[in-house]
């Protein structure tokens, strides 16, 4: 009777490809330890991701390969995760408080990309991450519309804002602090430092994820994110017609340009459910997210339908996350979640917060 070895177990676990990274277990460094007693094998696996919705399933699939190792009777295998800081723009630290940024931008507008922001934030928390939202539309706020969300935010010293929570969640937005049908007349210098406020003077409390609901476009706003605001990863939302792609293209090459990765492409109202009869009908074209993506060799994190109910929920100020948590559409957008934030998992880490802060004095 030969004896179980640890590498007989690295092999097996190997064999499994886990989805959201596109990647093995073992090269990825996630497996943390292997513990064999005689026919039992009990391993760690500690992912770099969220990964509630999916936990079931990784498990369940790595224990089934490992019991299939000669003289293995028992596997057990102990799933959790760990979310660190990533490394961002070469000029820039990381904000306290807040271990990665996300920026979700669009080259255009009415491709639903608040509407994206906002349950892509949502299904962060639902999958076990500790989860902020920033508004960046300085002239169209929308999210605490879209959060349910009324009231000023409190300020304890005078200097600092308190987020605002809605739903597990912290938020901030300028649609906080103005009635919601004052527009704000500002030009470009003044928004600019108003994001850099929203940002850098509110109290975030320990973030795995900070999502940033960009402004359509490449202009002033994105130009200071991009420069200012240290971003582990951006999403471009994009529909599947031509003009939209259009735009987007010059939203992705924005992000590549000043070194911010790009990882991957949202694609909304990729295809019309009649809400009558269930017949799906692609209207705005199909398959113009996955060729984007292709070309640019960026991951398609997932495509939405053009569903009445996503914008039912997101008005009425209960997103479809928390709307209908078991729905299709939840689950996609859970999918989403998980790949956006593998894929940055893969990324190198930022070390800064090990090294101690040296500081010169002249005594």
């Amino acid at each position: 009777m030969s004896e179980v070895t640890k590498e007989a177990i690295e092999a097996a676990i190997k064999d499994y490809v886990e989805p959201h990274l596109g990647r093995d277990l073992v090269s990825t460094g996630c497996v943390k330890a292997i513990q064999i007693e005689g026919d039992r094998v009990k391993v760690q696996v500690v992912l770099g991701f969220p990964a509630a919705g999916a936990k079931e399933a990784i498990v369940s699939a790595l224990e089934e390969r490992i019991t299939q190792v000669p003289e293995v009777s028992q596997a057990e295998v102990d799933l959790s995760w760990r979310v660190v800081a990533h490394s961002v723009q070469k000029s820039l630290k990381p904000i306290d408080n807040v271990k990665n940024i996300i920026a979700v931008a669009s080259g255009k507008g009415g491709v639903g990309k608040s509407t994206t922001a906002v349950n892509l934030a949502l299904a962060l928390s639902a999958e076990g991450a500790r989860v902020g939202l920033l508004d960046a539309d300085i002239y169209g706020p929308s999210q605490p519309r879209m959060l349910g969300i009324s009231g000023k935010p409190e300020s304890k010293d005078g200097k600092t804002l308190e987020p605002m929570n809605s739903y597990h969640i912290q938020a901030m937005s300028i649609g906080f602090l103005i009635d919601e049908e004052t527009p704000m007349i500002w030009r470009g210098p003044m928004v600019t430092q108003a994001l850099e406020q929203l940002l850098n003077d509110t109290n975030w409390s320990d973030l795995d994820y900070l999502v940033i609901d960009l402004p359509p476009g490449t202009g002033d706003t994105q130009l200071t994110l991009a420069q200012k605001v240290p971003v582990s990863g951006a999403i471009i939302v994009t529909t599947p017609q031509d003009i939209a792609l259009l735009d987007a293209r010059k939203g992705l090459k924005m992000f590549q340009k000043v070194e911010v990765p790009v990882l991957g492409i949202v694609e909304n109202m990729s295809i019309h459910i009649c809400s009558r009869c269930g017949y799906e009908e692609p209207i705005f074209g199909e398959g113009g997210g996955k060729a984007m993506a292709e070309q640019y060799g960026v991951e398609l994190l997932g495509a939405l339908p053009l569903d009445i109910h996503i914008r039912e929920e997101t008005d009425g100020g209960k997103p479809t996350v928390v709307a209908q948590p078991d729905s299709r559409i939840t689950a996609i957008y859970r999918e989403i979640a998980r790949k956006t934030a593998a894929k940055l998992s893969l990324q190198a880490k930022d070390y800064a917060a090990k090294f101690p802060r040296i500081v010169i004095e002249n005594n």
